[in-house]
């Protein structure tokens, strides 16, 4: 067949009642090599825990400091691990999972939306925070 200008070689035209013509090209499939790479997906999970001594009323809402929690270890904690922007956080009261929603955990706090009620003192509040990352094997 012939060349055209966007194609290194036309594999047929075909024509449509006179009014156009559509192209038809052969294009080599480009192959990169991968040398057999490899990556491998990692996770990794960490978990925050808080035992309230009071009451807390949410019906405005309420912001809970990361230093309160303690983590997996029982040691406490200056913040919350930056799982973003490939992870996501999960809350859990009363062992309970709660709605993604209702909540947002940045490095310094866990903020709780405005909701018709109360967290009663030595009710467990956990935030659990997945990150994942990626390696080269």
């Amino acid at each position: 067949m012939e060349r055209h200008k966007k194609c290194k070689k036309v594999v047929r035209m075909i024509d449509y009642k006179n009014y156009s013509k559509k192209i038809v090209c052969q294009t080599p499939i480009e192959v990169i090599p991968t040398n057999n790479t490899e990556f491998s997906i990692i996770p990794t999970v960490k978990r925050y825990f808080y035992i309230p001594v009071a009451n807390i009323n949410v019906t405005n809402g309420v912001t809970i400091q990361a230093n309160l929690f303690y983590n997996d270890d029982g040691s406490p904690t200056i913040e919350f691990m930056n799982f973003s922007p490939n992870g996501y956080a999960n809350l859990y009261i009363n062992a309970l999972m709660q709605e993604g929603g209702m909540y947002e955990v940045s490095t310094n706090s866990l903020t709780i939306s405005p909701a018709n009620a109360i967290i009663y003192a030595r009710t467990p509040i956990i935030v659990e925070l997945l990150s994942f990352s990626t390696k080269l094997i």
